[in-house]
């Protein structure tokens, strides 16, 4: 694996038989065309009697596992990363993907306000079915089991520390995760005919999961009605979708989720001065206009490779909640932009562009 710039933009570089380059080009792009979280394959490069290349465009902001581990091994972030992962793989489950290869080594991470987003960056031992069997995956769960709990001992001897905890358990938590969040999704559910409103419920909890279900089947039974979700209806990013139709955004699901609560109070705000009845898609261009973009306009140039806007934003919220709740009064946000530069934000590494040196090579 090598990196390399052009024109402001960085590319991962991977050497592969003719055979594979073309498989996980093409997988790659099946993902990114059903919305999958993937990194870009942007082309092959043939060489004579050499293996080809797979040119893959460099996912900015995200971060490797060691990194983040050997940065701060502790339980908070642990948990993010095992949440993250399975929720990867329930998504790419729920499109009919079976990895055969999910590993954290296989996998970039991207902050998500205070989650964490995973990516696929692997694909070579994927393939794409209509619908995956219960057995398929059962088969790619264990694989990540195993994997995930290889990994850490890895890492646990590289560091030469036992704080990252009990990989086996941690492997397990994974599962756990995954078969929540698989059922959540799935799972039939029966009700009374007085019940109707657990439909409702169901849905709503999806949404704040961050899914859509675009159809659902309603089946009238003996005692009232038995509700199936099937899997391949569901789909993913319902905050992503709902903050890049109204400003033109492209965040991770809880930042998406974080601007769009910010949008609501502003709009509020303005109602409660006696501005005249504001629609949402009036108060977002007004927000944008007035509130976000002046903020990230306000981060220093030589900082902005620290956060993405979105993750910034949040963060810088967040800041100013805690500003003012030392105070006990409403910090502006001049003085809290102000305050998160020199005390947050100068101190945090960049993270634009983070090349790993052992997938680098020399």
């Amino acid at each position: 694996m090598r990196f390399v710039e052009y024109s402001g933009s960085f590319y991962a570089l991977k050497e592969l038989p003719h055979r594979y380059a073309h498989r996980e080009y093409r997988l790659l792009r099946a993902l990114a065309r059903q919305g999958l979280p993937a990194v870009e394959a942007v082309g092959i490069m043939h060489r004579h009697d050499l293996e080809d290349i797979l040119i893959t465009r460099h996912l900015e902001f995200s971060l490797p596992y060691r990194l983040m581990l050997a940065r701060k091994p502790v339980a908070d972030l642990r948990a993010r990363l095992q949440d993250a992962l399975a929720d990867l793989l329930v998504r790419l489950h729920l499109a009919g993907f079976f990895w055969g290869d999910c590993s954290l080594s296989n996998t970039l991470f991207r902050r998500d306000a205070r989650a964490l987003a995973a990516y696929v960056v692997d694909v070579e031992t994927g393939e794409l079915h209509e619908q995956l069997t219960d057995g398929q995956r059962d088969h790619d769960l264990e694989l990540t089991q195993e994997h995930f709990a290889g990994e850490l001992f890895d890492l646990q001897a590289e560091l030469g520390t036992e704080e990252l905890g009990d990989p086996f358990s941690l492997a397990d938590d994974v599962r756990r995760e995954y078969e929540r969040l698989w059922d959540e999704l799935t799972a039939e559910e029966e009700f009374s005919s007085g019940e109707r409103s657990r439909l409702h419920e169901r849905l709503r909890r999806l949404n704040e999961r961050g899914f859509d279900v675009d159809e659902v089947e309603l089946d009238a039974t003996d005692s009232g009605y038995r509700l199936r979700v099937r899997p391949h209806v569901v789909e993913a990013g319902h905050h992503r979708r709902r903050l890049l139709h109204l400003t033109g955004l492209d965040a991770q699901e809880n930042q998406a989720r974080r601007l769009l609560q910010d949008i609501a109070s502003f709009k509020e705000a303005l109602e409660r001065a006696g501005t005249t009845f504001v629609s949402e898609a009036a108060a977002a261009g007004r927000w944008l206009t007035d509130v976000f973009e002046p903020t990230v306009a306000a981060i220093p140039p030589d900082l902005r490779g620290k956060r993405a806007p979105a993750q910034l934003f949040g963060e810088l919220l967040d800041h100013r909640r805690d500003l003012s709740e030392k105070r006990g009064t409403e910090v502006g946000f001049g003085e809290a932009v102000d305050s998160y530069v020199e005390n947050v934000l100068r101190g945090l590494p960049d993270e634009r562009v983070v090349v790993e040196p052992w997938r680098a090579g020399p």
